[in-house]
């Protein structure tokens, strides 16, 4: 018999990645019956995948109840929170926690989180100013104390990001503005493709990862790295170019200006991953995850 494996976000970049790593999975597909949550189960996205053979049902993050009867059965749990919903790290720690707390309750056996680093600890307070990585860094804490079986994927930095970050020049050339130099380390990451890759590894070598974070990205690359990877495939001229904290703060709107910001310096000093080496996650991937090469091939014609 199946069991029943419910995915947070199921219409979204994460939460869509998953399920579709699943169902293209022939051991996964055999081993698990998928459940996905979403928003609205009318709209084309939840419907189209009813017709693989997903259950598609609504819950409400912020209701024990709805979330009870969302999970009811479930063997695993997907679960991606969105601080950019309502831009409150509270709310998005109280969603966390009653994921957290209802699995516990109808006994899962495990829940796998969408995680990031605590970066006000991790800076110890000289970045203090990033709650959307550190809200996520205190759900996984919560999670690990609740008893919980966890693991933890840790999504890296999106390449899409760079749709918008690689500012076309009047001349027709592309610019990167950061507020690093190039010693900076970006762990890119293709979210739509790739998040469900990396699930899999968390699913398929659970036990091994018990309560072990899954570092989600292809490789590091530095600003230059970057563009001149860019300028190859294109065939357009890019460049990096530093600027200085008041001057990125200045191009970007008050309320994010900085906590981007400061998601910028933590990449550069100690580092989105601390650090940390991709190879014991990469060694355990079905297949290799996008480079960032491949991403600008398959989406290069947003830039022209």
């Amino acid at each position: 018999m199946s069991k029943l494996i419910t995915v947070f976000g199921a219409t979204g970049n994460q939460g869509g990645s998953v399920i579709e790593a699943i169902l293209s999975d022939s051991e996964l597909s055999k081993e698990f019956k998928i459940r996905g949550i979403t928003r609205d189960t009318t709209k084309k996205s939840a419907q189209d995948l009813a017709k693989k053979g997903v259950e598609v049902v609504t819950a409400d993050l912020d209701s024990v109840e709805s979330l009870t009867a969302a999970l009811e059965g479930s063997h695993t749990v997907f679960l991606v929170t969105n601080y950019w919903e309502t831009m409150n790290a509270d709310i998005e720690f109280s969603q966390g926690k009653n994921v957290a707390d209802v699995s516990k309750a109808l006994d899962v056996s495990h829940l796998i989180f969408s995680s990031l680093h605590n970066v006000t600890e991790q800076t110890k307070g000289r970045l203090s100013h990033v709650p959307h990585f550190d809200s996520k860094a205190n759900i996984e804490k919560y999670i690990r104390a609740s008893g919980v079986g966890c693991s933890f994927v840790l999504p890296g930095y999106y390449m899409s990001n760079f749709i918008q970050m690689l500012k076309r020049a009047e001349d027709g050339s592309y610019q990167l503005f950061y507020p690093v130099g190039n010693e900076a380390k970006f762990p890119l990451f293709d979210a739509v493709q790739d998040t469900g890759l990396f699930v899999k590894v968390a699913l398929k070598h659970a036990d091994q990862l018990k309560n072990k974070q899954v570092l989600a990205a292809a490789d590091y690359y530095t600003p230059q790295e970057i563009v001149d990877t860019f300028s190859k495939v294109s065939g357009k001229k890019a460049v990096f170019i530093q600027i200085s904290s008041e001057q990125y703060k200045a191009s970007l709107p008050t309320a994010v200006a900085t906590e981007f910001l400061e998601n910028q310096l933590f990449v550069e000093d100690p580092g989105y991953y601390l650090g940390e080496s991709l190879e014991p996650t990469l060694k355990l991937v079905d297949s290799k995850p996008t480079t960032w090469e491949e991403f600008v091939k398959k989406n290069v014609s947003v830039w022209k």
